[in-house]
């Protein structure tokens, strides 16, 4: 077998607007390879490598086959430092080059535009080395199937793998045939969901036991998830938040509290700017690498204004308004969507842009330094790298200000003064760069972000921007039949959506539904969903493929139900097959809902921490959350009313007479009521949100 040592690190790093790529296409390169013709900003950026870049399709396979070479996939996205690293040390290298062109046809892949191409070559990779990351490169035989990869590899070592591979495949064929034969088994295996059709009665000591399970791996100093690195898992927390509602467990609500605590206090966030960076390479939230995620951000915004409504911290309406304010500022298309990332490096440098030496900070603030030093942890010979300081925090505002011997609104005064100094020097720097594809499945996330933050808060801004971005969606990513597309072009090509697009966006639709009790969302996300039934669920496995049935091009099809820092579209649509089932009384989608989550219950209980989305719907079958709906003229304002409180709980409303299930017949003219149902069955109607609690309760 081949040997080499392999070293994983995910990070972040470069892209390009549309302009900027204009421009750079403008110059006369010495190298311009196929990746020209592309919109990805992550392609683009290698379109100049001597390297002969192909995209993933057709061109580059028939030739592979043609020629009889290996492939050579190399996989990434715009905001990874490692992957421009490597770009830098190997792929700009002409020797390298050279030997690469000369044994392999070369494949570049955007994961956030291609996520079935890296599902496929990751599990390889995963099943190899039991590690994973990106850079992802992996090498296959024409046919594209894997037999050895990797994540990023130093020059010299990459130069070894390249002479190695070339000199087997025409000496010793047999050895990497066997290989893929061998890896192309295992992935068959890796890949199979066996369903469980059996009936179950979901429990309350099997959730109770998954919790208490997780409980073992709290980090009862720095919150999340004991060690490091530590990245931010927002569904850990919604799980949580839903799991404490029903439970009233104080050790839940102490590590939500904490962990949301300790994020908007560290380096992670934004001090300055508002957002929270990909994640943490250290235990206590300190020093990120910071790059900032679309995806990151809207679910956080999600966790903290519903962990508002429970601790009414005015810190967490503080990072809401500071996150959505990023968004806007930061990531809002002209086309009134979003777009992706924005790069973790300036100038060739990670996180310049945002940490400082005191030097700048004392002449900037003057006579306001020493406090704000003192608050976040400023030193003269630097709290990071290279002598640069992170802003974080690790004090209470009022030990501050009794240092200073002032009181809590003159310091709190101060470093508001202080960050908006910084704050309009910082914007005098060479900015991150920006990705900026627009993904449908993100921006799903978003529109879920500021319909959630718009029901906790009120603020009609908020709602005005999700209905934007949504009717962006529904005008631009959804043909008659519920199709959805996950990336339209420029030139007028676009991307099939994949399962994540489907799931996301459905929810995206029940949430807005929820906020306006327009039911033309409620519809499309009806729509999109048998859409989804048709085109990508597997009745041997009771799940959904990640890419459609239909789809040949992919050799090993993935079913992806494990959730991480984005929940798994497997648990999503689950979760939206359980809320439709509500709304139109449809039994089909309520027992796929069940049958999905049967299935991956045992491994549930070994491994909460991953299958938290899953336990969302896990809580809503053991405790039978109540339906609230609101008819009448009076409805938006008890449900306003109601929306302020903490709850978990599915609502449906409406204005006039409404022939949707939950609604028909139960509208009066000239009267509002509150009917509080479970079960379908509904109790009698209540004429105030304080009777309705107290009918929630019985």
């Amino acid at each position: 077998m081949l040997f080499v040592v392999i070293l994983v690190i995910t990070a972040c790093n470069s892209s390009k607007t549309q302009n900027q790529r204009k421009m750079e296409q403008e110059k006369n390169y010495k190298y311009t390879n196929e990746l020209i013709n592309e919109t990805s900003p992550y392609l683009l950026q290698h379109a100049h490598n001597p390297v002969n870049w192909y995209p993933w399709g057709p061109e580059a396979l028939n030739k592979a086959k043609a020629e009889n070479k290996m492939l050579l996939i190399s996989i990434g996205y715009a905001a990874c430092h490692w992957c421009h690293v490597m770009e830098h040390e190997s792929f700009e290298d002409e020797q390298v080059a050279a030997i690469m062109n000369e044994n392999f046809v070369c494949i570049k892949v955007d994961r956030e535009e291609r996520p079935d191409i890296d599902h496929q070559y990751m599990d390889a990779v995963q099943l190899m080395t039991g590690r994973g990351g990106w850079p992802l490169n992996c090498f296959a035989l024409p046919d594209g199937r894997p037999f050895f990869g990797g994540t990023y590899f130093r020059k010299e070592q990459w130069i070894s793998i390249l002479n190695q591979l070339s000199e087997m495949y025409a000496n010793d064929y047999q050895k990497i045939l066997q290989s893929a034969e061998q890896l192309s088994a295992g992935l068959t295996d890796y890949n199979l969901v066996q369903v469980n059709n059996e009936n179950v009665e979901f429990d309350k000591e099997t959730i109770r036991g998954i919790v208490n399970n997780w409980k073992k791996y709290f980090d009862k100093e720095n919150g999340g998830n004991a060690g490091a690195p530590k990245f931010p898992m927002p569904n850990n927390f919604l799980f949580l938040l839903d799991y404490y509602y029903f439970t009233e467990d104080e050790e839940v609500k102490n590590h939500i509290e904490l962990s949301l605590d300790k994020m908007a206090a560290g380096g992670i966030y934004d001090q300055l700017g508002g957002g929270f960076a990909r994640y943490s390479t250290d235990a206590v939230w300190k020093a990120p690498h910071f790059e900032k995620m679309l995806y990151d951000n809207a679910q956080l915004v999600s966790c903290y204004s519903k962990a508002y409504t429970l601790f009414k911290k005015p810190e967490y309406q503080k990072v809401v308004y500071e996150t959505l304010s990023f968004l806007e500022r930061e990531l809002y298309s002209p086309e009134d969507a979003f777009y992706s990332s924005i790069d973790a490096d300036s100038e060739g440098e990670e996180g310049l842009f945002y940490v400082w030496n005191k030097k700048e900070i004392v002449e900037l603030l003057g006579e306001n330094a020493d406090l704000f030093e003192s608050f976040y942890n400023i030193t003269d010979t630097g709290n990071w790298e290279n002598g640069k300081n992170i802003l974080y925090s690790n004090q209470a505002i009022i030990e501050l200000a009794n240092m200073y011997e002032i009181s809590v609104a003159e310091t709190e005064k101060s470093l508001e003064d202080s960050k908006k100094t910084l704050s309009k020097a910082r914007k005098k720097r060479v900015r991150p760069i920006t990705d900026d594809k627009i993904l449908t499945s993100w921006n799903a996330l978003a529109i879920t972000a500021y319909v959630d933050a718009y029901r906790v808060f009120g603020e009609k801004r908020f709602l005005e921007i999700a209905l934007k971005t949504a009717n962006f969606i529904k005008n631009n990513r959804i043909n008659e039949e519920g199709k959805v597309l996950r990336i339209t072009k420029k030139e007028g090509s676009s991307l099939n959506g994949f399962l994540d697009d489907y799931s996301f966006l459905a929810a995206s639709f029940i949430d807005l539904y929820q906020a306006t009790f327009d039911e033309k969302w409620l519809l499309l996300a009806e729509k999109i969903t048998q859409y989804a039934i048709t085109n990508f669920y597997d009745s041997k496995s009771g799940m959904f493929q990640f890419t459609e049935l239909s789809d040949k091009e992919i050799i090993f099809p993935k079913t992806e139900i494990s959730d991480n820092v984005i929940p798994s579209s497997n648990s999503s649509m689950a979760k939206v097959l359980n809320s439709l089932s509500l709304y139109f009384e449809n039994e089909d989608f309520e027992r796929k809902s069940s049958i999905m989550l049967n299935t991956v219950l045992p491994q549930m209980e070994r491994n909460g921490a991953y299958f938290s989305n899953w336990g969302i719907l896990l809580c809503n079958q053991v405790f039978q959350p109540r339906e609230v709906v609101f008819c009448g003229n009076k409805a938006h304002e008890f449900r306003k009313e109601f929306d302020k409180l903490f709850q978990v709980s599915l609502i449906a409303g409406s204005e006039s007479y409404s022939d949707m299930p939950l609604l028909e017949n139960r509208f009066v003219e000239g009267k509002t009521y509150i009917y509080v149902c479970m079960g379908r069955a509904c109790k009698l109607p209540v004429q105030s949100v304080k009777e309705a609690l107290r009918e929630m309760e019985n």
